[in-house]
């Protein structure tokens, strides 16, 4: 199971960046958690500011490409960048991953926090799935945003939440497609609302 940070340690890290270029990639691989290449092949043309979304137009295989709300703060950290180029960040892969290795061995030491060192530049994409899943309890919303094909590779990030015994879990579907997929993974089918069908099962606790 991947390691999944507290918010303190992702903020840490984002923080401690010197580079703007650097902390906006990172806080951008916390928002619209990305996998780290498409976020690195992202275009300027790509990012509409003005209302707070970005496409990723240019997704890893086995990936759907899909639109991402990101916060205001982000909108302000993309505006502050040079444009250089086509890219929004005009730098390679190895680069930026070359830098943030160097930043979170200095983060570690100075917050005499060894857990820092376990995180890559993938985790902030499990620890942004993970916690969306436990804001909404909605694993389709979770597949979307992380751009999924197939339900299975989601489902892992319902393991890494620990539920109640007595409550359920609960999904949305607005066609047959979102509904079989639900159904398979054992949710039941509830009712109707507005025109979206509602599912639950009841959440497992796990260790």
């Amino acid at each position: 199971m991947p390691f999944i940070p507290e918010p303190k340690e992702i903020d840490a890290l984002i923080s401690a960046a010197r580079s703007r270029e650097l902390s906006t990639y990172l806080q951008t691989l916390k928002e619209t958690m990305a996998d780290p290449t498409e976020a690195i092949r992202l275009r300027w043309i790509d990012l509409n500011l003005k209302e707070n979304s970005i496409v990723i137009n240019r997704p890893v295989k086995n990936h759907n490409p899909r639109p991402v709300p990101i916060t205001n703060q982000l909108v302000s950290m993309l505006n502050m960048l040079p444009k250089k180029s086509e890219l929004v960040f005009d730098t390679s892969y190895a680069r930026i991953a070359d830098r943030f290795r160097n930043m979170r061995k200095k983060v570690a030491s100075n917050l005499q926090n060894p857990r820092i060192l376990s995180i890559t530049l993938r985790t902030f994409r499990h620890f942004g799935a993970t916690m969306l899943y436990a804001q909404t309890r909605d694993i389709l919303l979770v597949k979307k945003i992380l751009g999924h094909k197939k339900i299975e590779n989601t489902l892992k990030y319902t393991q890494l939440i620990r539920f109640k015994d007595d409550e359920y879990e609960t999904a949305t579907a607005t066609d047959i497609e979102e509904a079989k997929q639900l159904i398979s993974s054992g949710f039941e089918y509830v009712t109707d609302m507005n025109g979206i069908k509602l599912f639950r099962k009841p959440k497992r606790l796990v260790c």
